[in-house]
C-alpha cells in the first residue's frame, strides 16, 4: 500500500479512475480521510465528487485504482459489504420510504432484525416482542439526538428537506456506521436548520468518534467543520490541506471560474 493509503486512514483511495464511455469522471483520484476527522470534499459542479462517493461506497465499480477501508482493500466491493464494515452514505436528495413513519424509516436500517430470521417468529414470539421494544427504544434515542422525536410517528413525507436529511443521518447511525459519507447536507436547507445539522455532525464526531467525509458547496460551512479539505476539478484532486490553504490556492480559484471563495462577510 502506498501514497494516500500509507497514513492512518478510515478511508483511502489511490489512483481511482471511472469512465462513462469516452468521458473520464474520475482521473486518478488519490485522497485519504483520517480516522476521527470531518474531511471536506469541494469543487465546482461536474468535478466528480458524487462519482467518487458512488465509487468508494460500492455503487459504481472503478475502472482503475484501489480503495481501502481501515487498511483493508475493498476495491469494487458491493454496498452491502461496505455497509456491514461500518460505511454508510447519504444522498443530496434524501431517499426515504415515503409510506413509512419517521421511526419506521430508522428501524429498517438496524441490522439483524427479528423478522429477518424466518424460523424464529414461530418459536420465539416473546423474545421477538422484547427485541422490537428494544429496537423502538433505540430508534427513539437516535431521534432524540437529532431533535426529531416529536416527529417519530409522522409520515416521512411530512418533514422538511432538512429534517429528511437528518432522518438519513439517523438511519446511518442505526446501522452502526462509524464512517459516514454526507452528500451536500446544506443543499436546500434553511439557515436555522443548517446550524442544527452542523452542530449535530460536530457532536457525533466529537462524542461518538464518527468519521465523516462531506461533499459541500457551502464553503463557510466547510471552513467551520472540516479538516482536511480536498478540492476536485475535472475528475482530479487539485488541492488539499486546511480550508484556508485550499482557498488561497490559485488553481482552486481558477477551477471555480471566479466564484467567491472568500468567507461571507455577513
Amino acid at each position: 500500500m502506498s501514497g494516500a493509503a500509507t497514513a492512518p486512514a478510515a478511508l483511502a483511495a489511490e489512483g481511482l479512475t471511472k469512465r462513462f464511455g469516452g468521458f473520464t469522471a474520475l482521473d486518478g483520484v488519490s485522497l485519504a480521510v483520517p480516522e476521527g476527522s470531518i474531511t471536506g470534499l469541494i469543487g465546482p459542479n461536474g468535478a466528480g465528487k458524487s462519482t467518487f462517493f458512488a465509487t468508494v461506497a460500492g455503487f459504481l465499480r472503478p475502472d482503475g485504482g484501489r480503495v481501502w477501508l481501515r487498511g483493508q482493500e475493498v476495491t469494487g466491493a458491493p454496498p452491502w459489504r461496505l455497509h456491514r464494515a461500518g460505511l454508510a452514505r447519504t444522498f443530496q436528495i434524501p431517499r426515504l420510504f415515503g409510506r413509512l413513519t419517521v421511526a419506521e424509516n430508522l428501524a429498517v436500517a438496524a441490522p439483524d432484525q427479528p423478522g429477518e430470521r424466518l424460523p424464529r417468529p414461530w418459536f420465539a414470539r416473546r423474545r421477538i416482542r422484547e427485541e422490537e421494544r428494544a429496537l423502538r427504544a433505540r430508534v427513539m434515542a437516535v431521534l432524540e439526538r437529532l431533535n426529531l422525536a416529536r416527529h417519530a410517528d409522522a409520515p416521512a413525507t411530512a418533514l422538511s428537506g432538512g429534517q429528511k436529511k437528518l432522518v438519513e443521518l439517523g438511519r446511518a447511525l442505526m446501522s452502526g456506521a462509524s464512517l459516514i459519507l454526507l452528500d451536500e447536507p446544506a443543499a436546500g436547507v434553511n439557515r436555522t436548520l443548517l446550524r442544527e445539522i452542523a452542530a449535530t455532525i460536530a457532536r457525533l464526531n466529537r462524542e461518538d468518534g464518527i468519521t465523516f467525509l462531506v461533499i459541500e458547496h457551502d464553503l463557510d460551512l466547510v471552513a467551520e467543520l472540516c479538516h482536511p479539505v480536498h478540492c476536485m476539478a475535472e475528475g482530479r484532486v487539485i488541492a488539499s490541506g486546511s480550508m484556508a490553504e485550499v482557498r488561497a490556492d490559485p488553481t482552486v480559484a481558477e477551477a471555480y471560474l471566479g466564484m467567491a471563495l472568500e468567507p461571507d462577510a455577513s
